[in-house]
C-alpha cells in the first residue's frame, strides 16, 4: 500500500490518499499543540507512540463490537484506515472533573462525577471548537438525531470498555475526546485517535498525569509519560 496525495495536515497528523480509493494513510507527527494552537512544541517519539497506542485500543474496541476506521498498522508511525467523511463534532466523555469542566463549574480537579458526562464541540479551529448541544447539531444538520443517538451509545460503551481495560494497568481514564465518521453507505464508525494526546490518563495510585497535560501545563516529563502509557498497554 502506497501513499499518494497529501489530503490534509492537522496539528498532530497528516492524512494521505493511497493507491486504494477506499483507504487513507494516517501519519502521526511529533508536533504538539495546546490551547487551540497557541502553544506549540515537539514531543519526541509522540507520533509513533500515539500511532501504536491508538491502533492497540482501536483493535480492542473492534473486538467489543465498536466499528472503527482501523485497517492495518503499516509501520511505527503510519496506519491504513477506512476512508470516511468526518462528522464535524468532537465528543468529550468525562468521568472525573478536570481541565475546562473543573474551571467552568467551579469544582476541584479530580472530583468524581456521579454519572458520565457527554459534551459536544463543533470542530472548527478558527472558532476555537465551541461547545454545542444536540439542538445546534440538528438545526445545522451536522448529524441526524439517529446518528447522534448512535454516537452517544457508542461513546458510553467505549468509555465502559476503556475504563475497565485501563484499570487493569493502574490507569484511571479521567476524560477523552472521540471523533466519528461515515462510510459511503452512511455507516457511522469511530475515527481519529485514542492516545495520550486525546485522553487524560492518571496513575490510579498517585494521580500522576500520564498525558498531554504535562505539555499543556509545563509539568515536565512529557516524553516519559507517553512512554509509560506505551509500556503499560503494550509492554514496550
Amino acid at each position: 500500500m502506497q501513499k499518494t496525495n497529501l489530503l490534509y495536515e492537522g496539528k498532530a497528523k497528516k492524512v494521505y490518499q493511497s493507491d486504494n480509493p477506499d483507504i487513507y494513510i494516517v501519519s502521526y507527527k511529533d508536533d504538539a499543540t495546546a490551547f487551540n494552537g497557541l502553544k506549540k512544541g515537539t514531543i519526541m517519539g509522540k507520533g509513533e507512540i500515539n500511532n501504536r497506542v491508538t491502533n492497540f485500543l482501536m483493535q480492542l474496541l473492534e473486538k467489543n463490537a465498536i466499528p472503527t476506521h482501523f485497517v492495518k498498522e503499516l509501520n511505527a508511525r503510519e496506519t491504513a484506515v477506512k476512508r470516511v467523511k468526518i462528522i464535524p463534532l468532537e465528543v468529550i466523555v468525562r468521568n472525573i472533573a478536570a481541565g475546562s469542566l473543573a474551571k467552568r463549574v467551579g469544582v476541584p480537579e479530580g472530583t468524581k462525577l456521579f454519572s458520565t458526562v457527554l459534551e459536544y464541540c463543533y470542530k472548527n479551529d478558527e472558532l476555537g471548537d465551541p461547545m454545542v448541544n444536540e439542538y445546534h447539531i440538528a438545526a445545522l444538520k451536522w448529524a441526524t438525531k439517529e446518528e447522534m443517538k448512535l454516537i452517544a451509545q457508542y461513546s458510553l460503551k467505549i468509555n465502559d470498555i476503556l475504563t475497565d481495560y485501563l484499570s487493569k494497568s493502574n490507569i484511571t481514564l479521567i476524560d477523552f475526546k472521540l471523533e466519528f465518521g461515515k462510510l459511503d453507505d452512511g455507516t457511522v464508525i469511530l475515527a481519529d485517535e485514542i492516545s495520550p494526546d486525546t485522553c487524560r490518563f492518571w496513575d490510579s495510585t498517585t494521580n500522576e498525569k500520564l498525558d498531554k497535560d504535562r505539555f499543556r501545563r509545563d509539568l515536565g516529563g512529557v516524553e516519559d509519560a507517553y512512554h509509560e502509557i506505551l509500556k503499560r498497554l503494550l509492554g514496550q
